[in-house]
């Protein structure tokens, strides 16, 4: 099973000034975009590792409006780089998907990122939302309680 397809966001968390993606593609990699007929897990056709998309200024609207919740959401310390962490999180409704870099399975279980994944996943079904977590083909549920 591969992650749901990156979606247009309703409305479009603002952008940290501070943050900037750099020489991280991981939305370029990891999500499914149909709009590009790009799969999970490959290298969107228009993505130069470590510089970024060739399309840029012609890129369709849902790459256009998507930030990761790195640079969308202040409470994602510096540790959650995308690139650091080795995953990526955004938000959809109620479900936070978490697209783990295939080539660090395990990055779910390292500190800090375990913790901050349980309390997350606690929040989200106080309001009936729900983490969900994609490492390759694997899906997982992320429970607020080990």
């Amino acid at each position: 099973m591969t992650a749901p397809p990156l979606t247009r966001l309703a409305s479009v968390a603002t952008d940290l000034a501070s943050r900037q993606c750099g020489t991280c593609t991981f939305c370029c990699h990891l999500p499914d975009i149909e709009a590009l007929d790009k799969p999970a897990n490959t290298v969107c056709r228009h993505c130069v590792e470590e510089k970024g998309c060739t399309i840029y200024d012609s890129r369709p609207s849902l790459c256009r409006d998507f930030l990761c919740l790195w640079r969308s959401c202040e409470e994602f310390g510096p540790e959650w780089q995308p690139q650091q962490a080795g995953m990526m999180l955004y938000r959809q409704g109620p479900q936070t998907t978490v697209l783990v870099d295939p080539t660090r399975p395990d990055a779910l279980s390292h500190e800090p990122y375990a913790t901050r994944l349980r309390a997350l996943a606690a929040d989200a079904e106080r309001t009936g939302g729900y983490v969900i977590a994609f490492v390759g083909d694997t899906v997982t549920k992320v429970n607020a309680v080990p």
